[in-house]
């Protein structure tokens, strides 16, 4: 089984022992889910040590930590003291603490932004003045004019280093005190020793100090990495925006009388009423009245459904027309609407752990500095016998080996692609996007609202005589029905005037009637006015003993759907449909586009179940989607993309947002997240060609810690160059 699905295994098992109904024997098998706030967690080599380490622990069911929210996800049993998993992630160096399940982390992530964008404005405001003081030095200052502009260049620079860069330290610290190593450590020892011997030689009198240096360094890592960070804040956790559907509260009938109460007060078996307008709180059977339901966000059902008594209604689905009475069957965590909320937060976890290349680079490159600099500290010092030599040495190394191109080789591409997406009217969204959409394979596009839109449009609109025109656009003029809104529209556009009708109204479920001179007329469902319509795409007029006239309705296809899924093709991109809605609406869209792979009436958790068997056969799959009930396999899918009309936990969810309605901006994206990717290994080949030079150099004592930092800035510079080519 691949990795996701194994994952989901895990999930399902923890949620199964966590439910009262299978705790079995009692307290021991029931488990609950906390939830931790840490904000030092940044990398994959955080993400490891967390979930590893509280996994060993025992009664802990299951860990994930989520990268973007900067959350620990713990499935435990009741036995398990929150403080005692809030200890554990502290004494692993992290700071934690616990969060209120629907928490949102939006405004830790807000202030983490700014404390980084204060640092870099502190580093580049240190490292303008201490570098003007150094241009008096480098023009041949002696004497006591030196030493002073070295010591009001200490001043400056060390309590500035001690800011600016305690992120770097403070990363560092938790790293070696727990035995292991990231990408802070080299840099926090690059900076500490730079700073430690210039102050050294400023209290001899040295003649070259190297603040400057320092600063250098600590500005363009923390600009990297506030890149990186004001990505990550834009992805927003979709389970909180799913949560957001689900209403607080709910009317309970009882003995006739309505008593709002919050939705955990809703027990099995109590009676609620869900008025034409709201979204239904809870799942349950109808137990009395009719209406239509809009079911398009959880099932992606493009027409409004009929409901009457003994039909299944589902939390978060609209009611359109009637009032309903609905006997509850499942309140709170095990809605529907709940279910797929937790499905989501699982995927949003595991596509956490995509490692990026930066990330992987880490891994060999740390270890790999530390171990170059104590070899030349080594052989300088057995080979002069000075201290002070040697350690200059290893100083340059380290500065000018310091991963600052490697820390902006992600971040400066992400930001130029950014901005090149923004003006193709393309939001970017996660910091791992570019390279994951670069690698896709495969494209399966949802429906409803996505390859269509989901404004219905009469199919024939001249097809029908003028006064049976009028009447249906008088009938449908008192309706909130979709279809009969789409009909009143489009007979307002023709300028047909309605006709005057008597005694009307609506009849939920149904349709609209009344009286039409001396006939009865009914605008609605087949059934209603006593035809078979299969297909179920149409509103039927009724006037007196005549035969039923048929209003077909059609979803306009989005613009540039059928361009967008030539070029696809053309990429070399397979193209599949993925519906939940009829068989017949999604064999007319498919056909009209060229999509030969279709799939309908497929439910939410069968949509993510598709995405993960394809990702287990290897497959790359891009999901777009702008529903509910497309959320799960959104975040199970290898990238993702929503259009801006979409629902708020789809856009939240995915990777990319469409800003401009045109689906030409799919395969634009995908063309330029290919070169993004092209660049970003470019980058990676500059730094390290940069370092097949730059290491020998340093090693053999060809190059001061001041040079070493101009040249640590120029391979920066060039990356950055490099990066704004997309633009």
């Amino acid at each position: 089984m691949n990795k996701m699905g194994a994952t989901l295994s895990e999930f399902t098992e923890a949620t199964r022992m966590a439910d009262p109904a299978n705790a079995g024997a009692g307290r021991q098998s029931a488990a609950r889910t906390l939830l931790f706030s840490t904000p030092g967690v940044h990398c994959a080599s955080c993400i490891s040590v967390i979930e590893q380490d509280l996994g060993r622990q025992p009664g802990v069911l299951l860990a994930r930590v989520n990268l973007s929210q900067k959350r620990v996800y713990v499935t435990a049993s009741e036995s398990i003291d929150a403080d005692s998993i809030r200890d554990r992630i502290v004494g692993l160096g992290f700071k934690a603490r616990e969060l209120e399940a629907r928490s949102s982390a939006s405004s830790e992530s807000e202030k983490a932004g700014f404390a980084l964008l204060v640092r870099v404005g502190v580093a580049g405001f240190a490292l303008f003045n201490v570098m003007l003081f150094s241009v008096v030095v480098w023009s041949g200052a002696e004497g006591a004019t030196r030493s002073m502009m070295q010591w009001l260049s200490a001043l400056i620079a060390l309590p500035a280093l001690a800011y600016s860069a305690s992120p770097f330290f403070i990363s560092a610290g938790r790293a070696i005190s727990n035995w292991r190593m990231n990408m802070d450590t080299p840099i926090s020892l690059a900076i500490a020793l730079a700073s430690g011997m210039s102050l050294f030689e400023t209290w001899q009198n040295g003649e070259h100090v190297y603040f400057d240096a320092a600063l250098a360094l600590t500005f363009f890592l923390l600009a990297g990495r506030y890149f990186d960070e004001k990505t990550r804040t834009i992805a927003r956790s979709a389970a909180e925006e799913l949560a957001a559907l689900e209403p607080n509260r709910a009317i309970r009938l009882d003995g006739g009388a309505e008593t709002e109460v919050p939705v955990e007060a809703v027990r099995i078996g109590d009676l609620v009423l869900a008025r034409p307008g709201e979204r239904i709180p809870v799942d349950g059977v109808v137990a009395e009245g009719h209406s239509d339901l809009d079911k398009s966000f959880l099932t992606g059902e493009s027409r409004p459904v009929p409901v009457g008594p003994n039909e299944v209604v589902a939390a978060g689905e609209m009611n359109l027309t009637g009032r309903l009475n609905i006997r509850v069957s499942a309140a709170g965590e095990e809605t529907s609407l709940r279910k797929i909320t937790n499905l989501v937060a699982l995927a949003e976890q595991t596509r956490s752990k995509y490692a990026s290349l930066a990330s992987k680079a880490a891994l060999v490159y740390a270890p790999t500095i530390h171990i170059a600099a104590a070899i030349a500290f080594t052989v300088w010092f057995i080979g002069t016998g000075d201290v002070r030599v040697a350690l200059n040495v290893a100083v340059s190394l380290l500065i000018i080996t310091c991963p600052c191109a490697l820390g902006l080789a992600v971040p400066a591409v992400s930001t130029a692609a950014s901005g090149r997406l923004f003006r193709e009217r393309a939001l970017l969204k996660s910091p791992t996007a570019l390279e994951r959409l670069a690698s896709v394979d495969i494209v399966v596009f949802d429906k409803t609202g996505t390859l269509t839109v989901t404004d219905t449009v009469l199919a024939d609109p001249v097809g029908h005589d003028p006064e049976s025109f009028a009447i249906a656009a008088a009938l449908a003029e008192t309706s909130n029905h979709p279809y009969a809104r789409a009909l009143a529209r489009h007979a307002m556009t023709m300028g047909i005037e309605s006709s005057r009708l008597e005694e009307v109204r609506e009849r939920p479920g149904f349709g609209i009637e009344g009286r039409y001179g001396s006939n009865s007329v009914r605008l609605g469902s087949a059934g209603w006015v006593g035809v078979a319509d299969e297909a179920g795409n149409a509103t039927y007029l009724k006037i007196g003993d005549l035969e039923p006239i048929r209003f077909a309705f059609v979803n306009r296809m989005r613009s540039g759907a059928s361009r967008a899924i030539r070029e696809l093709k053309k990429m070399g991109l397979e193209v599949q449909v993925l519906s939940g809605d009829t068989a017949a609406a999604v064999e007319d869209a498919a056909a009209r586009l060229g999509i030969e792979c279709r799939q309908s009436e497929r439910s939410p958790a069968e949509k993510s179940e598709i995405v993960q068997e394809l990702a287990g056969r290897g497959r790359k799959v891009l999901m777009v989607g702008d529903g509910l009930n497309d959320t799960g396999a959104m975040a199970f899918a290898h990238a993702s993309m929503s259009p801006a009309s979409a629902l708020d936990a789809a856009r939240v969810v995915s990777d990319i947002v469409l800003l401009d309605p045109d689906l030409q901006s799919i395969p634009r994206a995908i063309k330029i997240s290919r070169k993004a990717k092209n660049r970003i290994l470019e980058n990676f080949g500059v730094a390290a060609c940069y370092n097949l030079i730059a290491v020998p150099v340093a090693f053999l004592g060809l190059a001061t810690p001041l040079a070493a930092a101009i040249a640590m800035s120029a391979s920066s510079i060039s990356v950055t160059l490099n990066a704004m080519r997309l633009k």
